[in-house]
């Protein structure tokens, strides 16, 4: 394992983690549009992920790959639709019914707090790491 493996894994989760806090927020701020620039209601977001593989030439290793962290494969829109009932709503149709965003604040509130969560989970690592290495220098320095 190089020395910065650790760091680069940590910031990759950051970064991940960043990422989900912006959809997420995208999505609560949207709750109530009914129309967008692609016509229809806004349609809920969320972030599909992998872990990063990274060839390895470790004899520990058999399959040749390491973990290298994680890495956003896709941006997927939950195509759902909700109709709700509302006839003085300009965009109702004639039965008095909108297409509404399909986003549900309650389950967008939770995944944002555990998402807050993972980032400082993180972010304590990435301090341990920077930690850990500025110890080894300071060792290496007597």
């Amino acid at each position: 394992m190089a020395v910065f493996d650790a760091l680069h894994i940590s910031s990759s989760g950051l970064s991940l983690e960043r990422l989900k806090l912006d959809t997420f927020s995208t999505n609560i701020a949207n709750v109530n549009t009914t129309r967008t620039e692609e016509g229809g209601p806004y349609q809920r977001k969320s972030i599909v992920f992998e872990e990063a593989l990274k060839s390895s030439s470790s004899q520990f290793n058999l399959n040749n790959q390491k973990s290298f962290g994680v890495r956003t494969t896709e941006i997927a829109t939950d195509e759902t639709v909700v109709m709700t009932y509302d006839p003085s709503h300009p965009d109702a149709n004639a039965e008095g019914y909108v297409a509404s965003s399909n986003v549900n604040m309650a389950d967008e509130m939770v995944n944002m707090m555990n998402t807050i969560r993972a980032y400082e989970a993180n972010a304590t690592a990435l301090e341990a790491g920077k930690d850990m290495l500025k110890q080894a220098l300071l060792i290496s320095a007597k």
